[in-house]
């Protein structure tokens, strides 16, 4: 089942889920949104589906805004903003497919939803360092959100990316 909290912002709604929870049309809307940006928008060499997502641990994340007929058709909103957690086999997190719709960048939504990611490795895993491969034009602003680069910048699907990783604050 589908856990839904609200963000100040009423239209907006932030979603989490195992695969198996996510009903058929939101599973197609973020394939889509992650098919946009990853093989159209970026030209990524590398398939974005890896099987990771069926995980029974893995947890998809996405924030949805009304799209201009869901309450007339009784619809859910559209993902303008996706993640998903991992854990990996040592116990760390990793947090990885982070999309953003092209034309919702600049809103927020992408520190919104990696804000979301970080609250539920703190949850599942507090003691555990959350990974990311993250894109190297974004190295500072990842580094804004508190990660630290832990090695080169290397190719990732033709991409440029940097190892990161955040460790959770202890009291």
């Amino acid at each position: 089942m589908t856990a839904a909290s609200r963000t100040p912002d009423t239209r907006l709604r932030l979603q989490q889920s195992a695969v198996a929870g996510i009903d058929p049309r939101t599973l197609y809307l973020l394939a889509k949104l992650r098919q946009d940006v990853f093989s159209i928008e970026q030209k990524a060499t590398d398939p974005d589906l890896d099987g990771r997502d069926l995980e029974p641990t893995t947890a998809l994340l996405w924030i949805e805004v009304p799209g201009p007929d869901a309450d007339a058709a009784g619809l859910e909103g559209e993902p303008v903003a996706h993640v998903r957690v991992l854990r990996e086999d040592d116990g760390s997190m990793r947090i990885g497919r982070m999309a953003v719709r092209a034309q919702e960048r600049r809103a927020g939504f992408g520190r919104r939803i990696m804000r979301a990611a970080l609250d539920l490795t703190a949850q599942l895993a507090p003691e555990q360092p959350v990974h990311i491969d993250g894109q190297a034009y974004l190295e500072t602003w990842y580094q804004g959100m508190g990660f630290e680069t832990v090695g080169p910048v290397f190719l990732e699907a033709g991409i440029e990316h940097v190892p990161m990783v955040f460790r959770h604050p202890h009291d």
